[in-house]
């Protein structure tokens, strides 16, 4: 359980500084037998800065509580 804690305080800590992820991904744009178009499309992921904070708490807490068993 402390293991945990430590990665969540370590995901967390990340998750405060970068507040989103791009990436690509390739669609179709046109399927028709053999002819086949597809463009790249950026796609960004974001949560609020707070969630990081959210999940530092969290990895404490699961420290703290594996220190006491």
């Amino acid at each position: 359980m402390r293991t945990i804690g430590i990665i969540l305080i370590i995901v967390g800590a990340a998750m405060f500084f970068l507040t989103g992820i791009d990436f690509t991904t390739k669609e179709k744009v046109i399927d028709a037998g053999p002819i086949q178009i597809s463009a790249e499309k950026e796609n960004r992921l974001e949560w609020p800065t707070y969630a990081g904070g959210i999940v530092i708490a969290a990895g404490i807490i699961m420290v703290l509580v594996g220190k006491k068993k």
